[in-house]
């Protein structure tokens, strides 16, 4: 079977590949790509963006926006068996695209606790999966399992559902 031109680049071009086991993860701001630390996010604090990248070559996974991830440092009492096995030392990586309509997940309300896309205000809830809470997003943003290693966020497994939006 032949691939499209836009698959068979995805599949070719190393920073559109999709976070992979072993991944390090930088934030989207850095001009200079350090790997974060569980430390360098504050616990209760908006959300850190970030992209994974491949240890080795260093290659930043930044090709496509599908990779682009929110990190929230939590307290881990608050989260539901399934957050809890994907979580590392209470942070936890989801998608940062919005399942409604694609939006950055940008908005974090610190009282509740809880995601925001502000486009159409779909809620979602980083201690339950991020379960959507409100809106109209059809369901929870994907998670990105975490593992630390060296003091260093590192991707466990691939994300836990299809990163993005599906199209109407």
């Amino acid at each position: 079977m032949a691939l499209t031109p836009r698959l068979a680049l995805a599949e070719t071009e190393p920073a559109r590949e999709r976070p992979k086991e072993g991944d390090l993860l930088v934030p989207v701001s850095g001009a200079n790509p350090e790997p974060l630390k569980p430390d360098d996010l504050k616990l209760d604090a908006t959300q850190t963006f970030a992209w994974p990248m491949e240890p080795d070559t260093k290659t930043v996974r930044s090709g496509s926006r599908l990779n682009k991830m929110l990190l929230l440092h939590l307290d881990p009492e608050g989260f539901d068996p399934a957050t809890n096995q994907h979580a590392a030392e209470g942070v936890v990586a989801y998608s940062a695209i919005c399942t409604h309509t694609g939006c950055d997940v940008t908005n974090w309300d610190p009282d509740r606790r809880l995601l925001a896309c502000p486009c159409h205000y779909s809620v979602y809830d980083p201690k339950q999966k991020a379960q959507v809470i409100s809106g109209p997003a059809p369901r929870p943003l994907p998670a990105l399992p975490l593992n630390i290693a060296d003091g260093r966020l590192v991707v466990a497994k691939p994300f836990i559902g299809r990163a993005g939006f599906q199209q109407m």
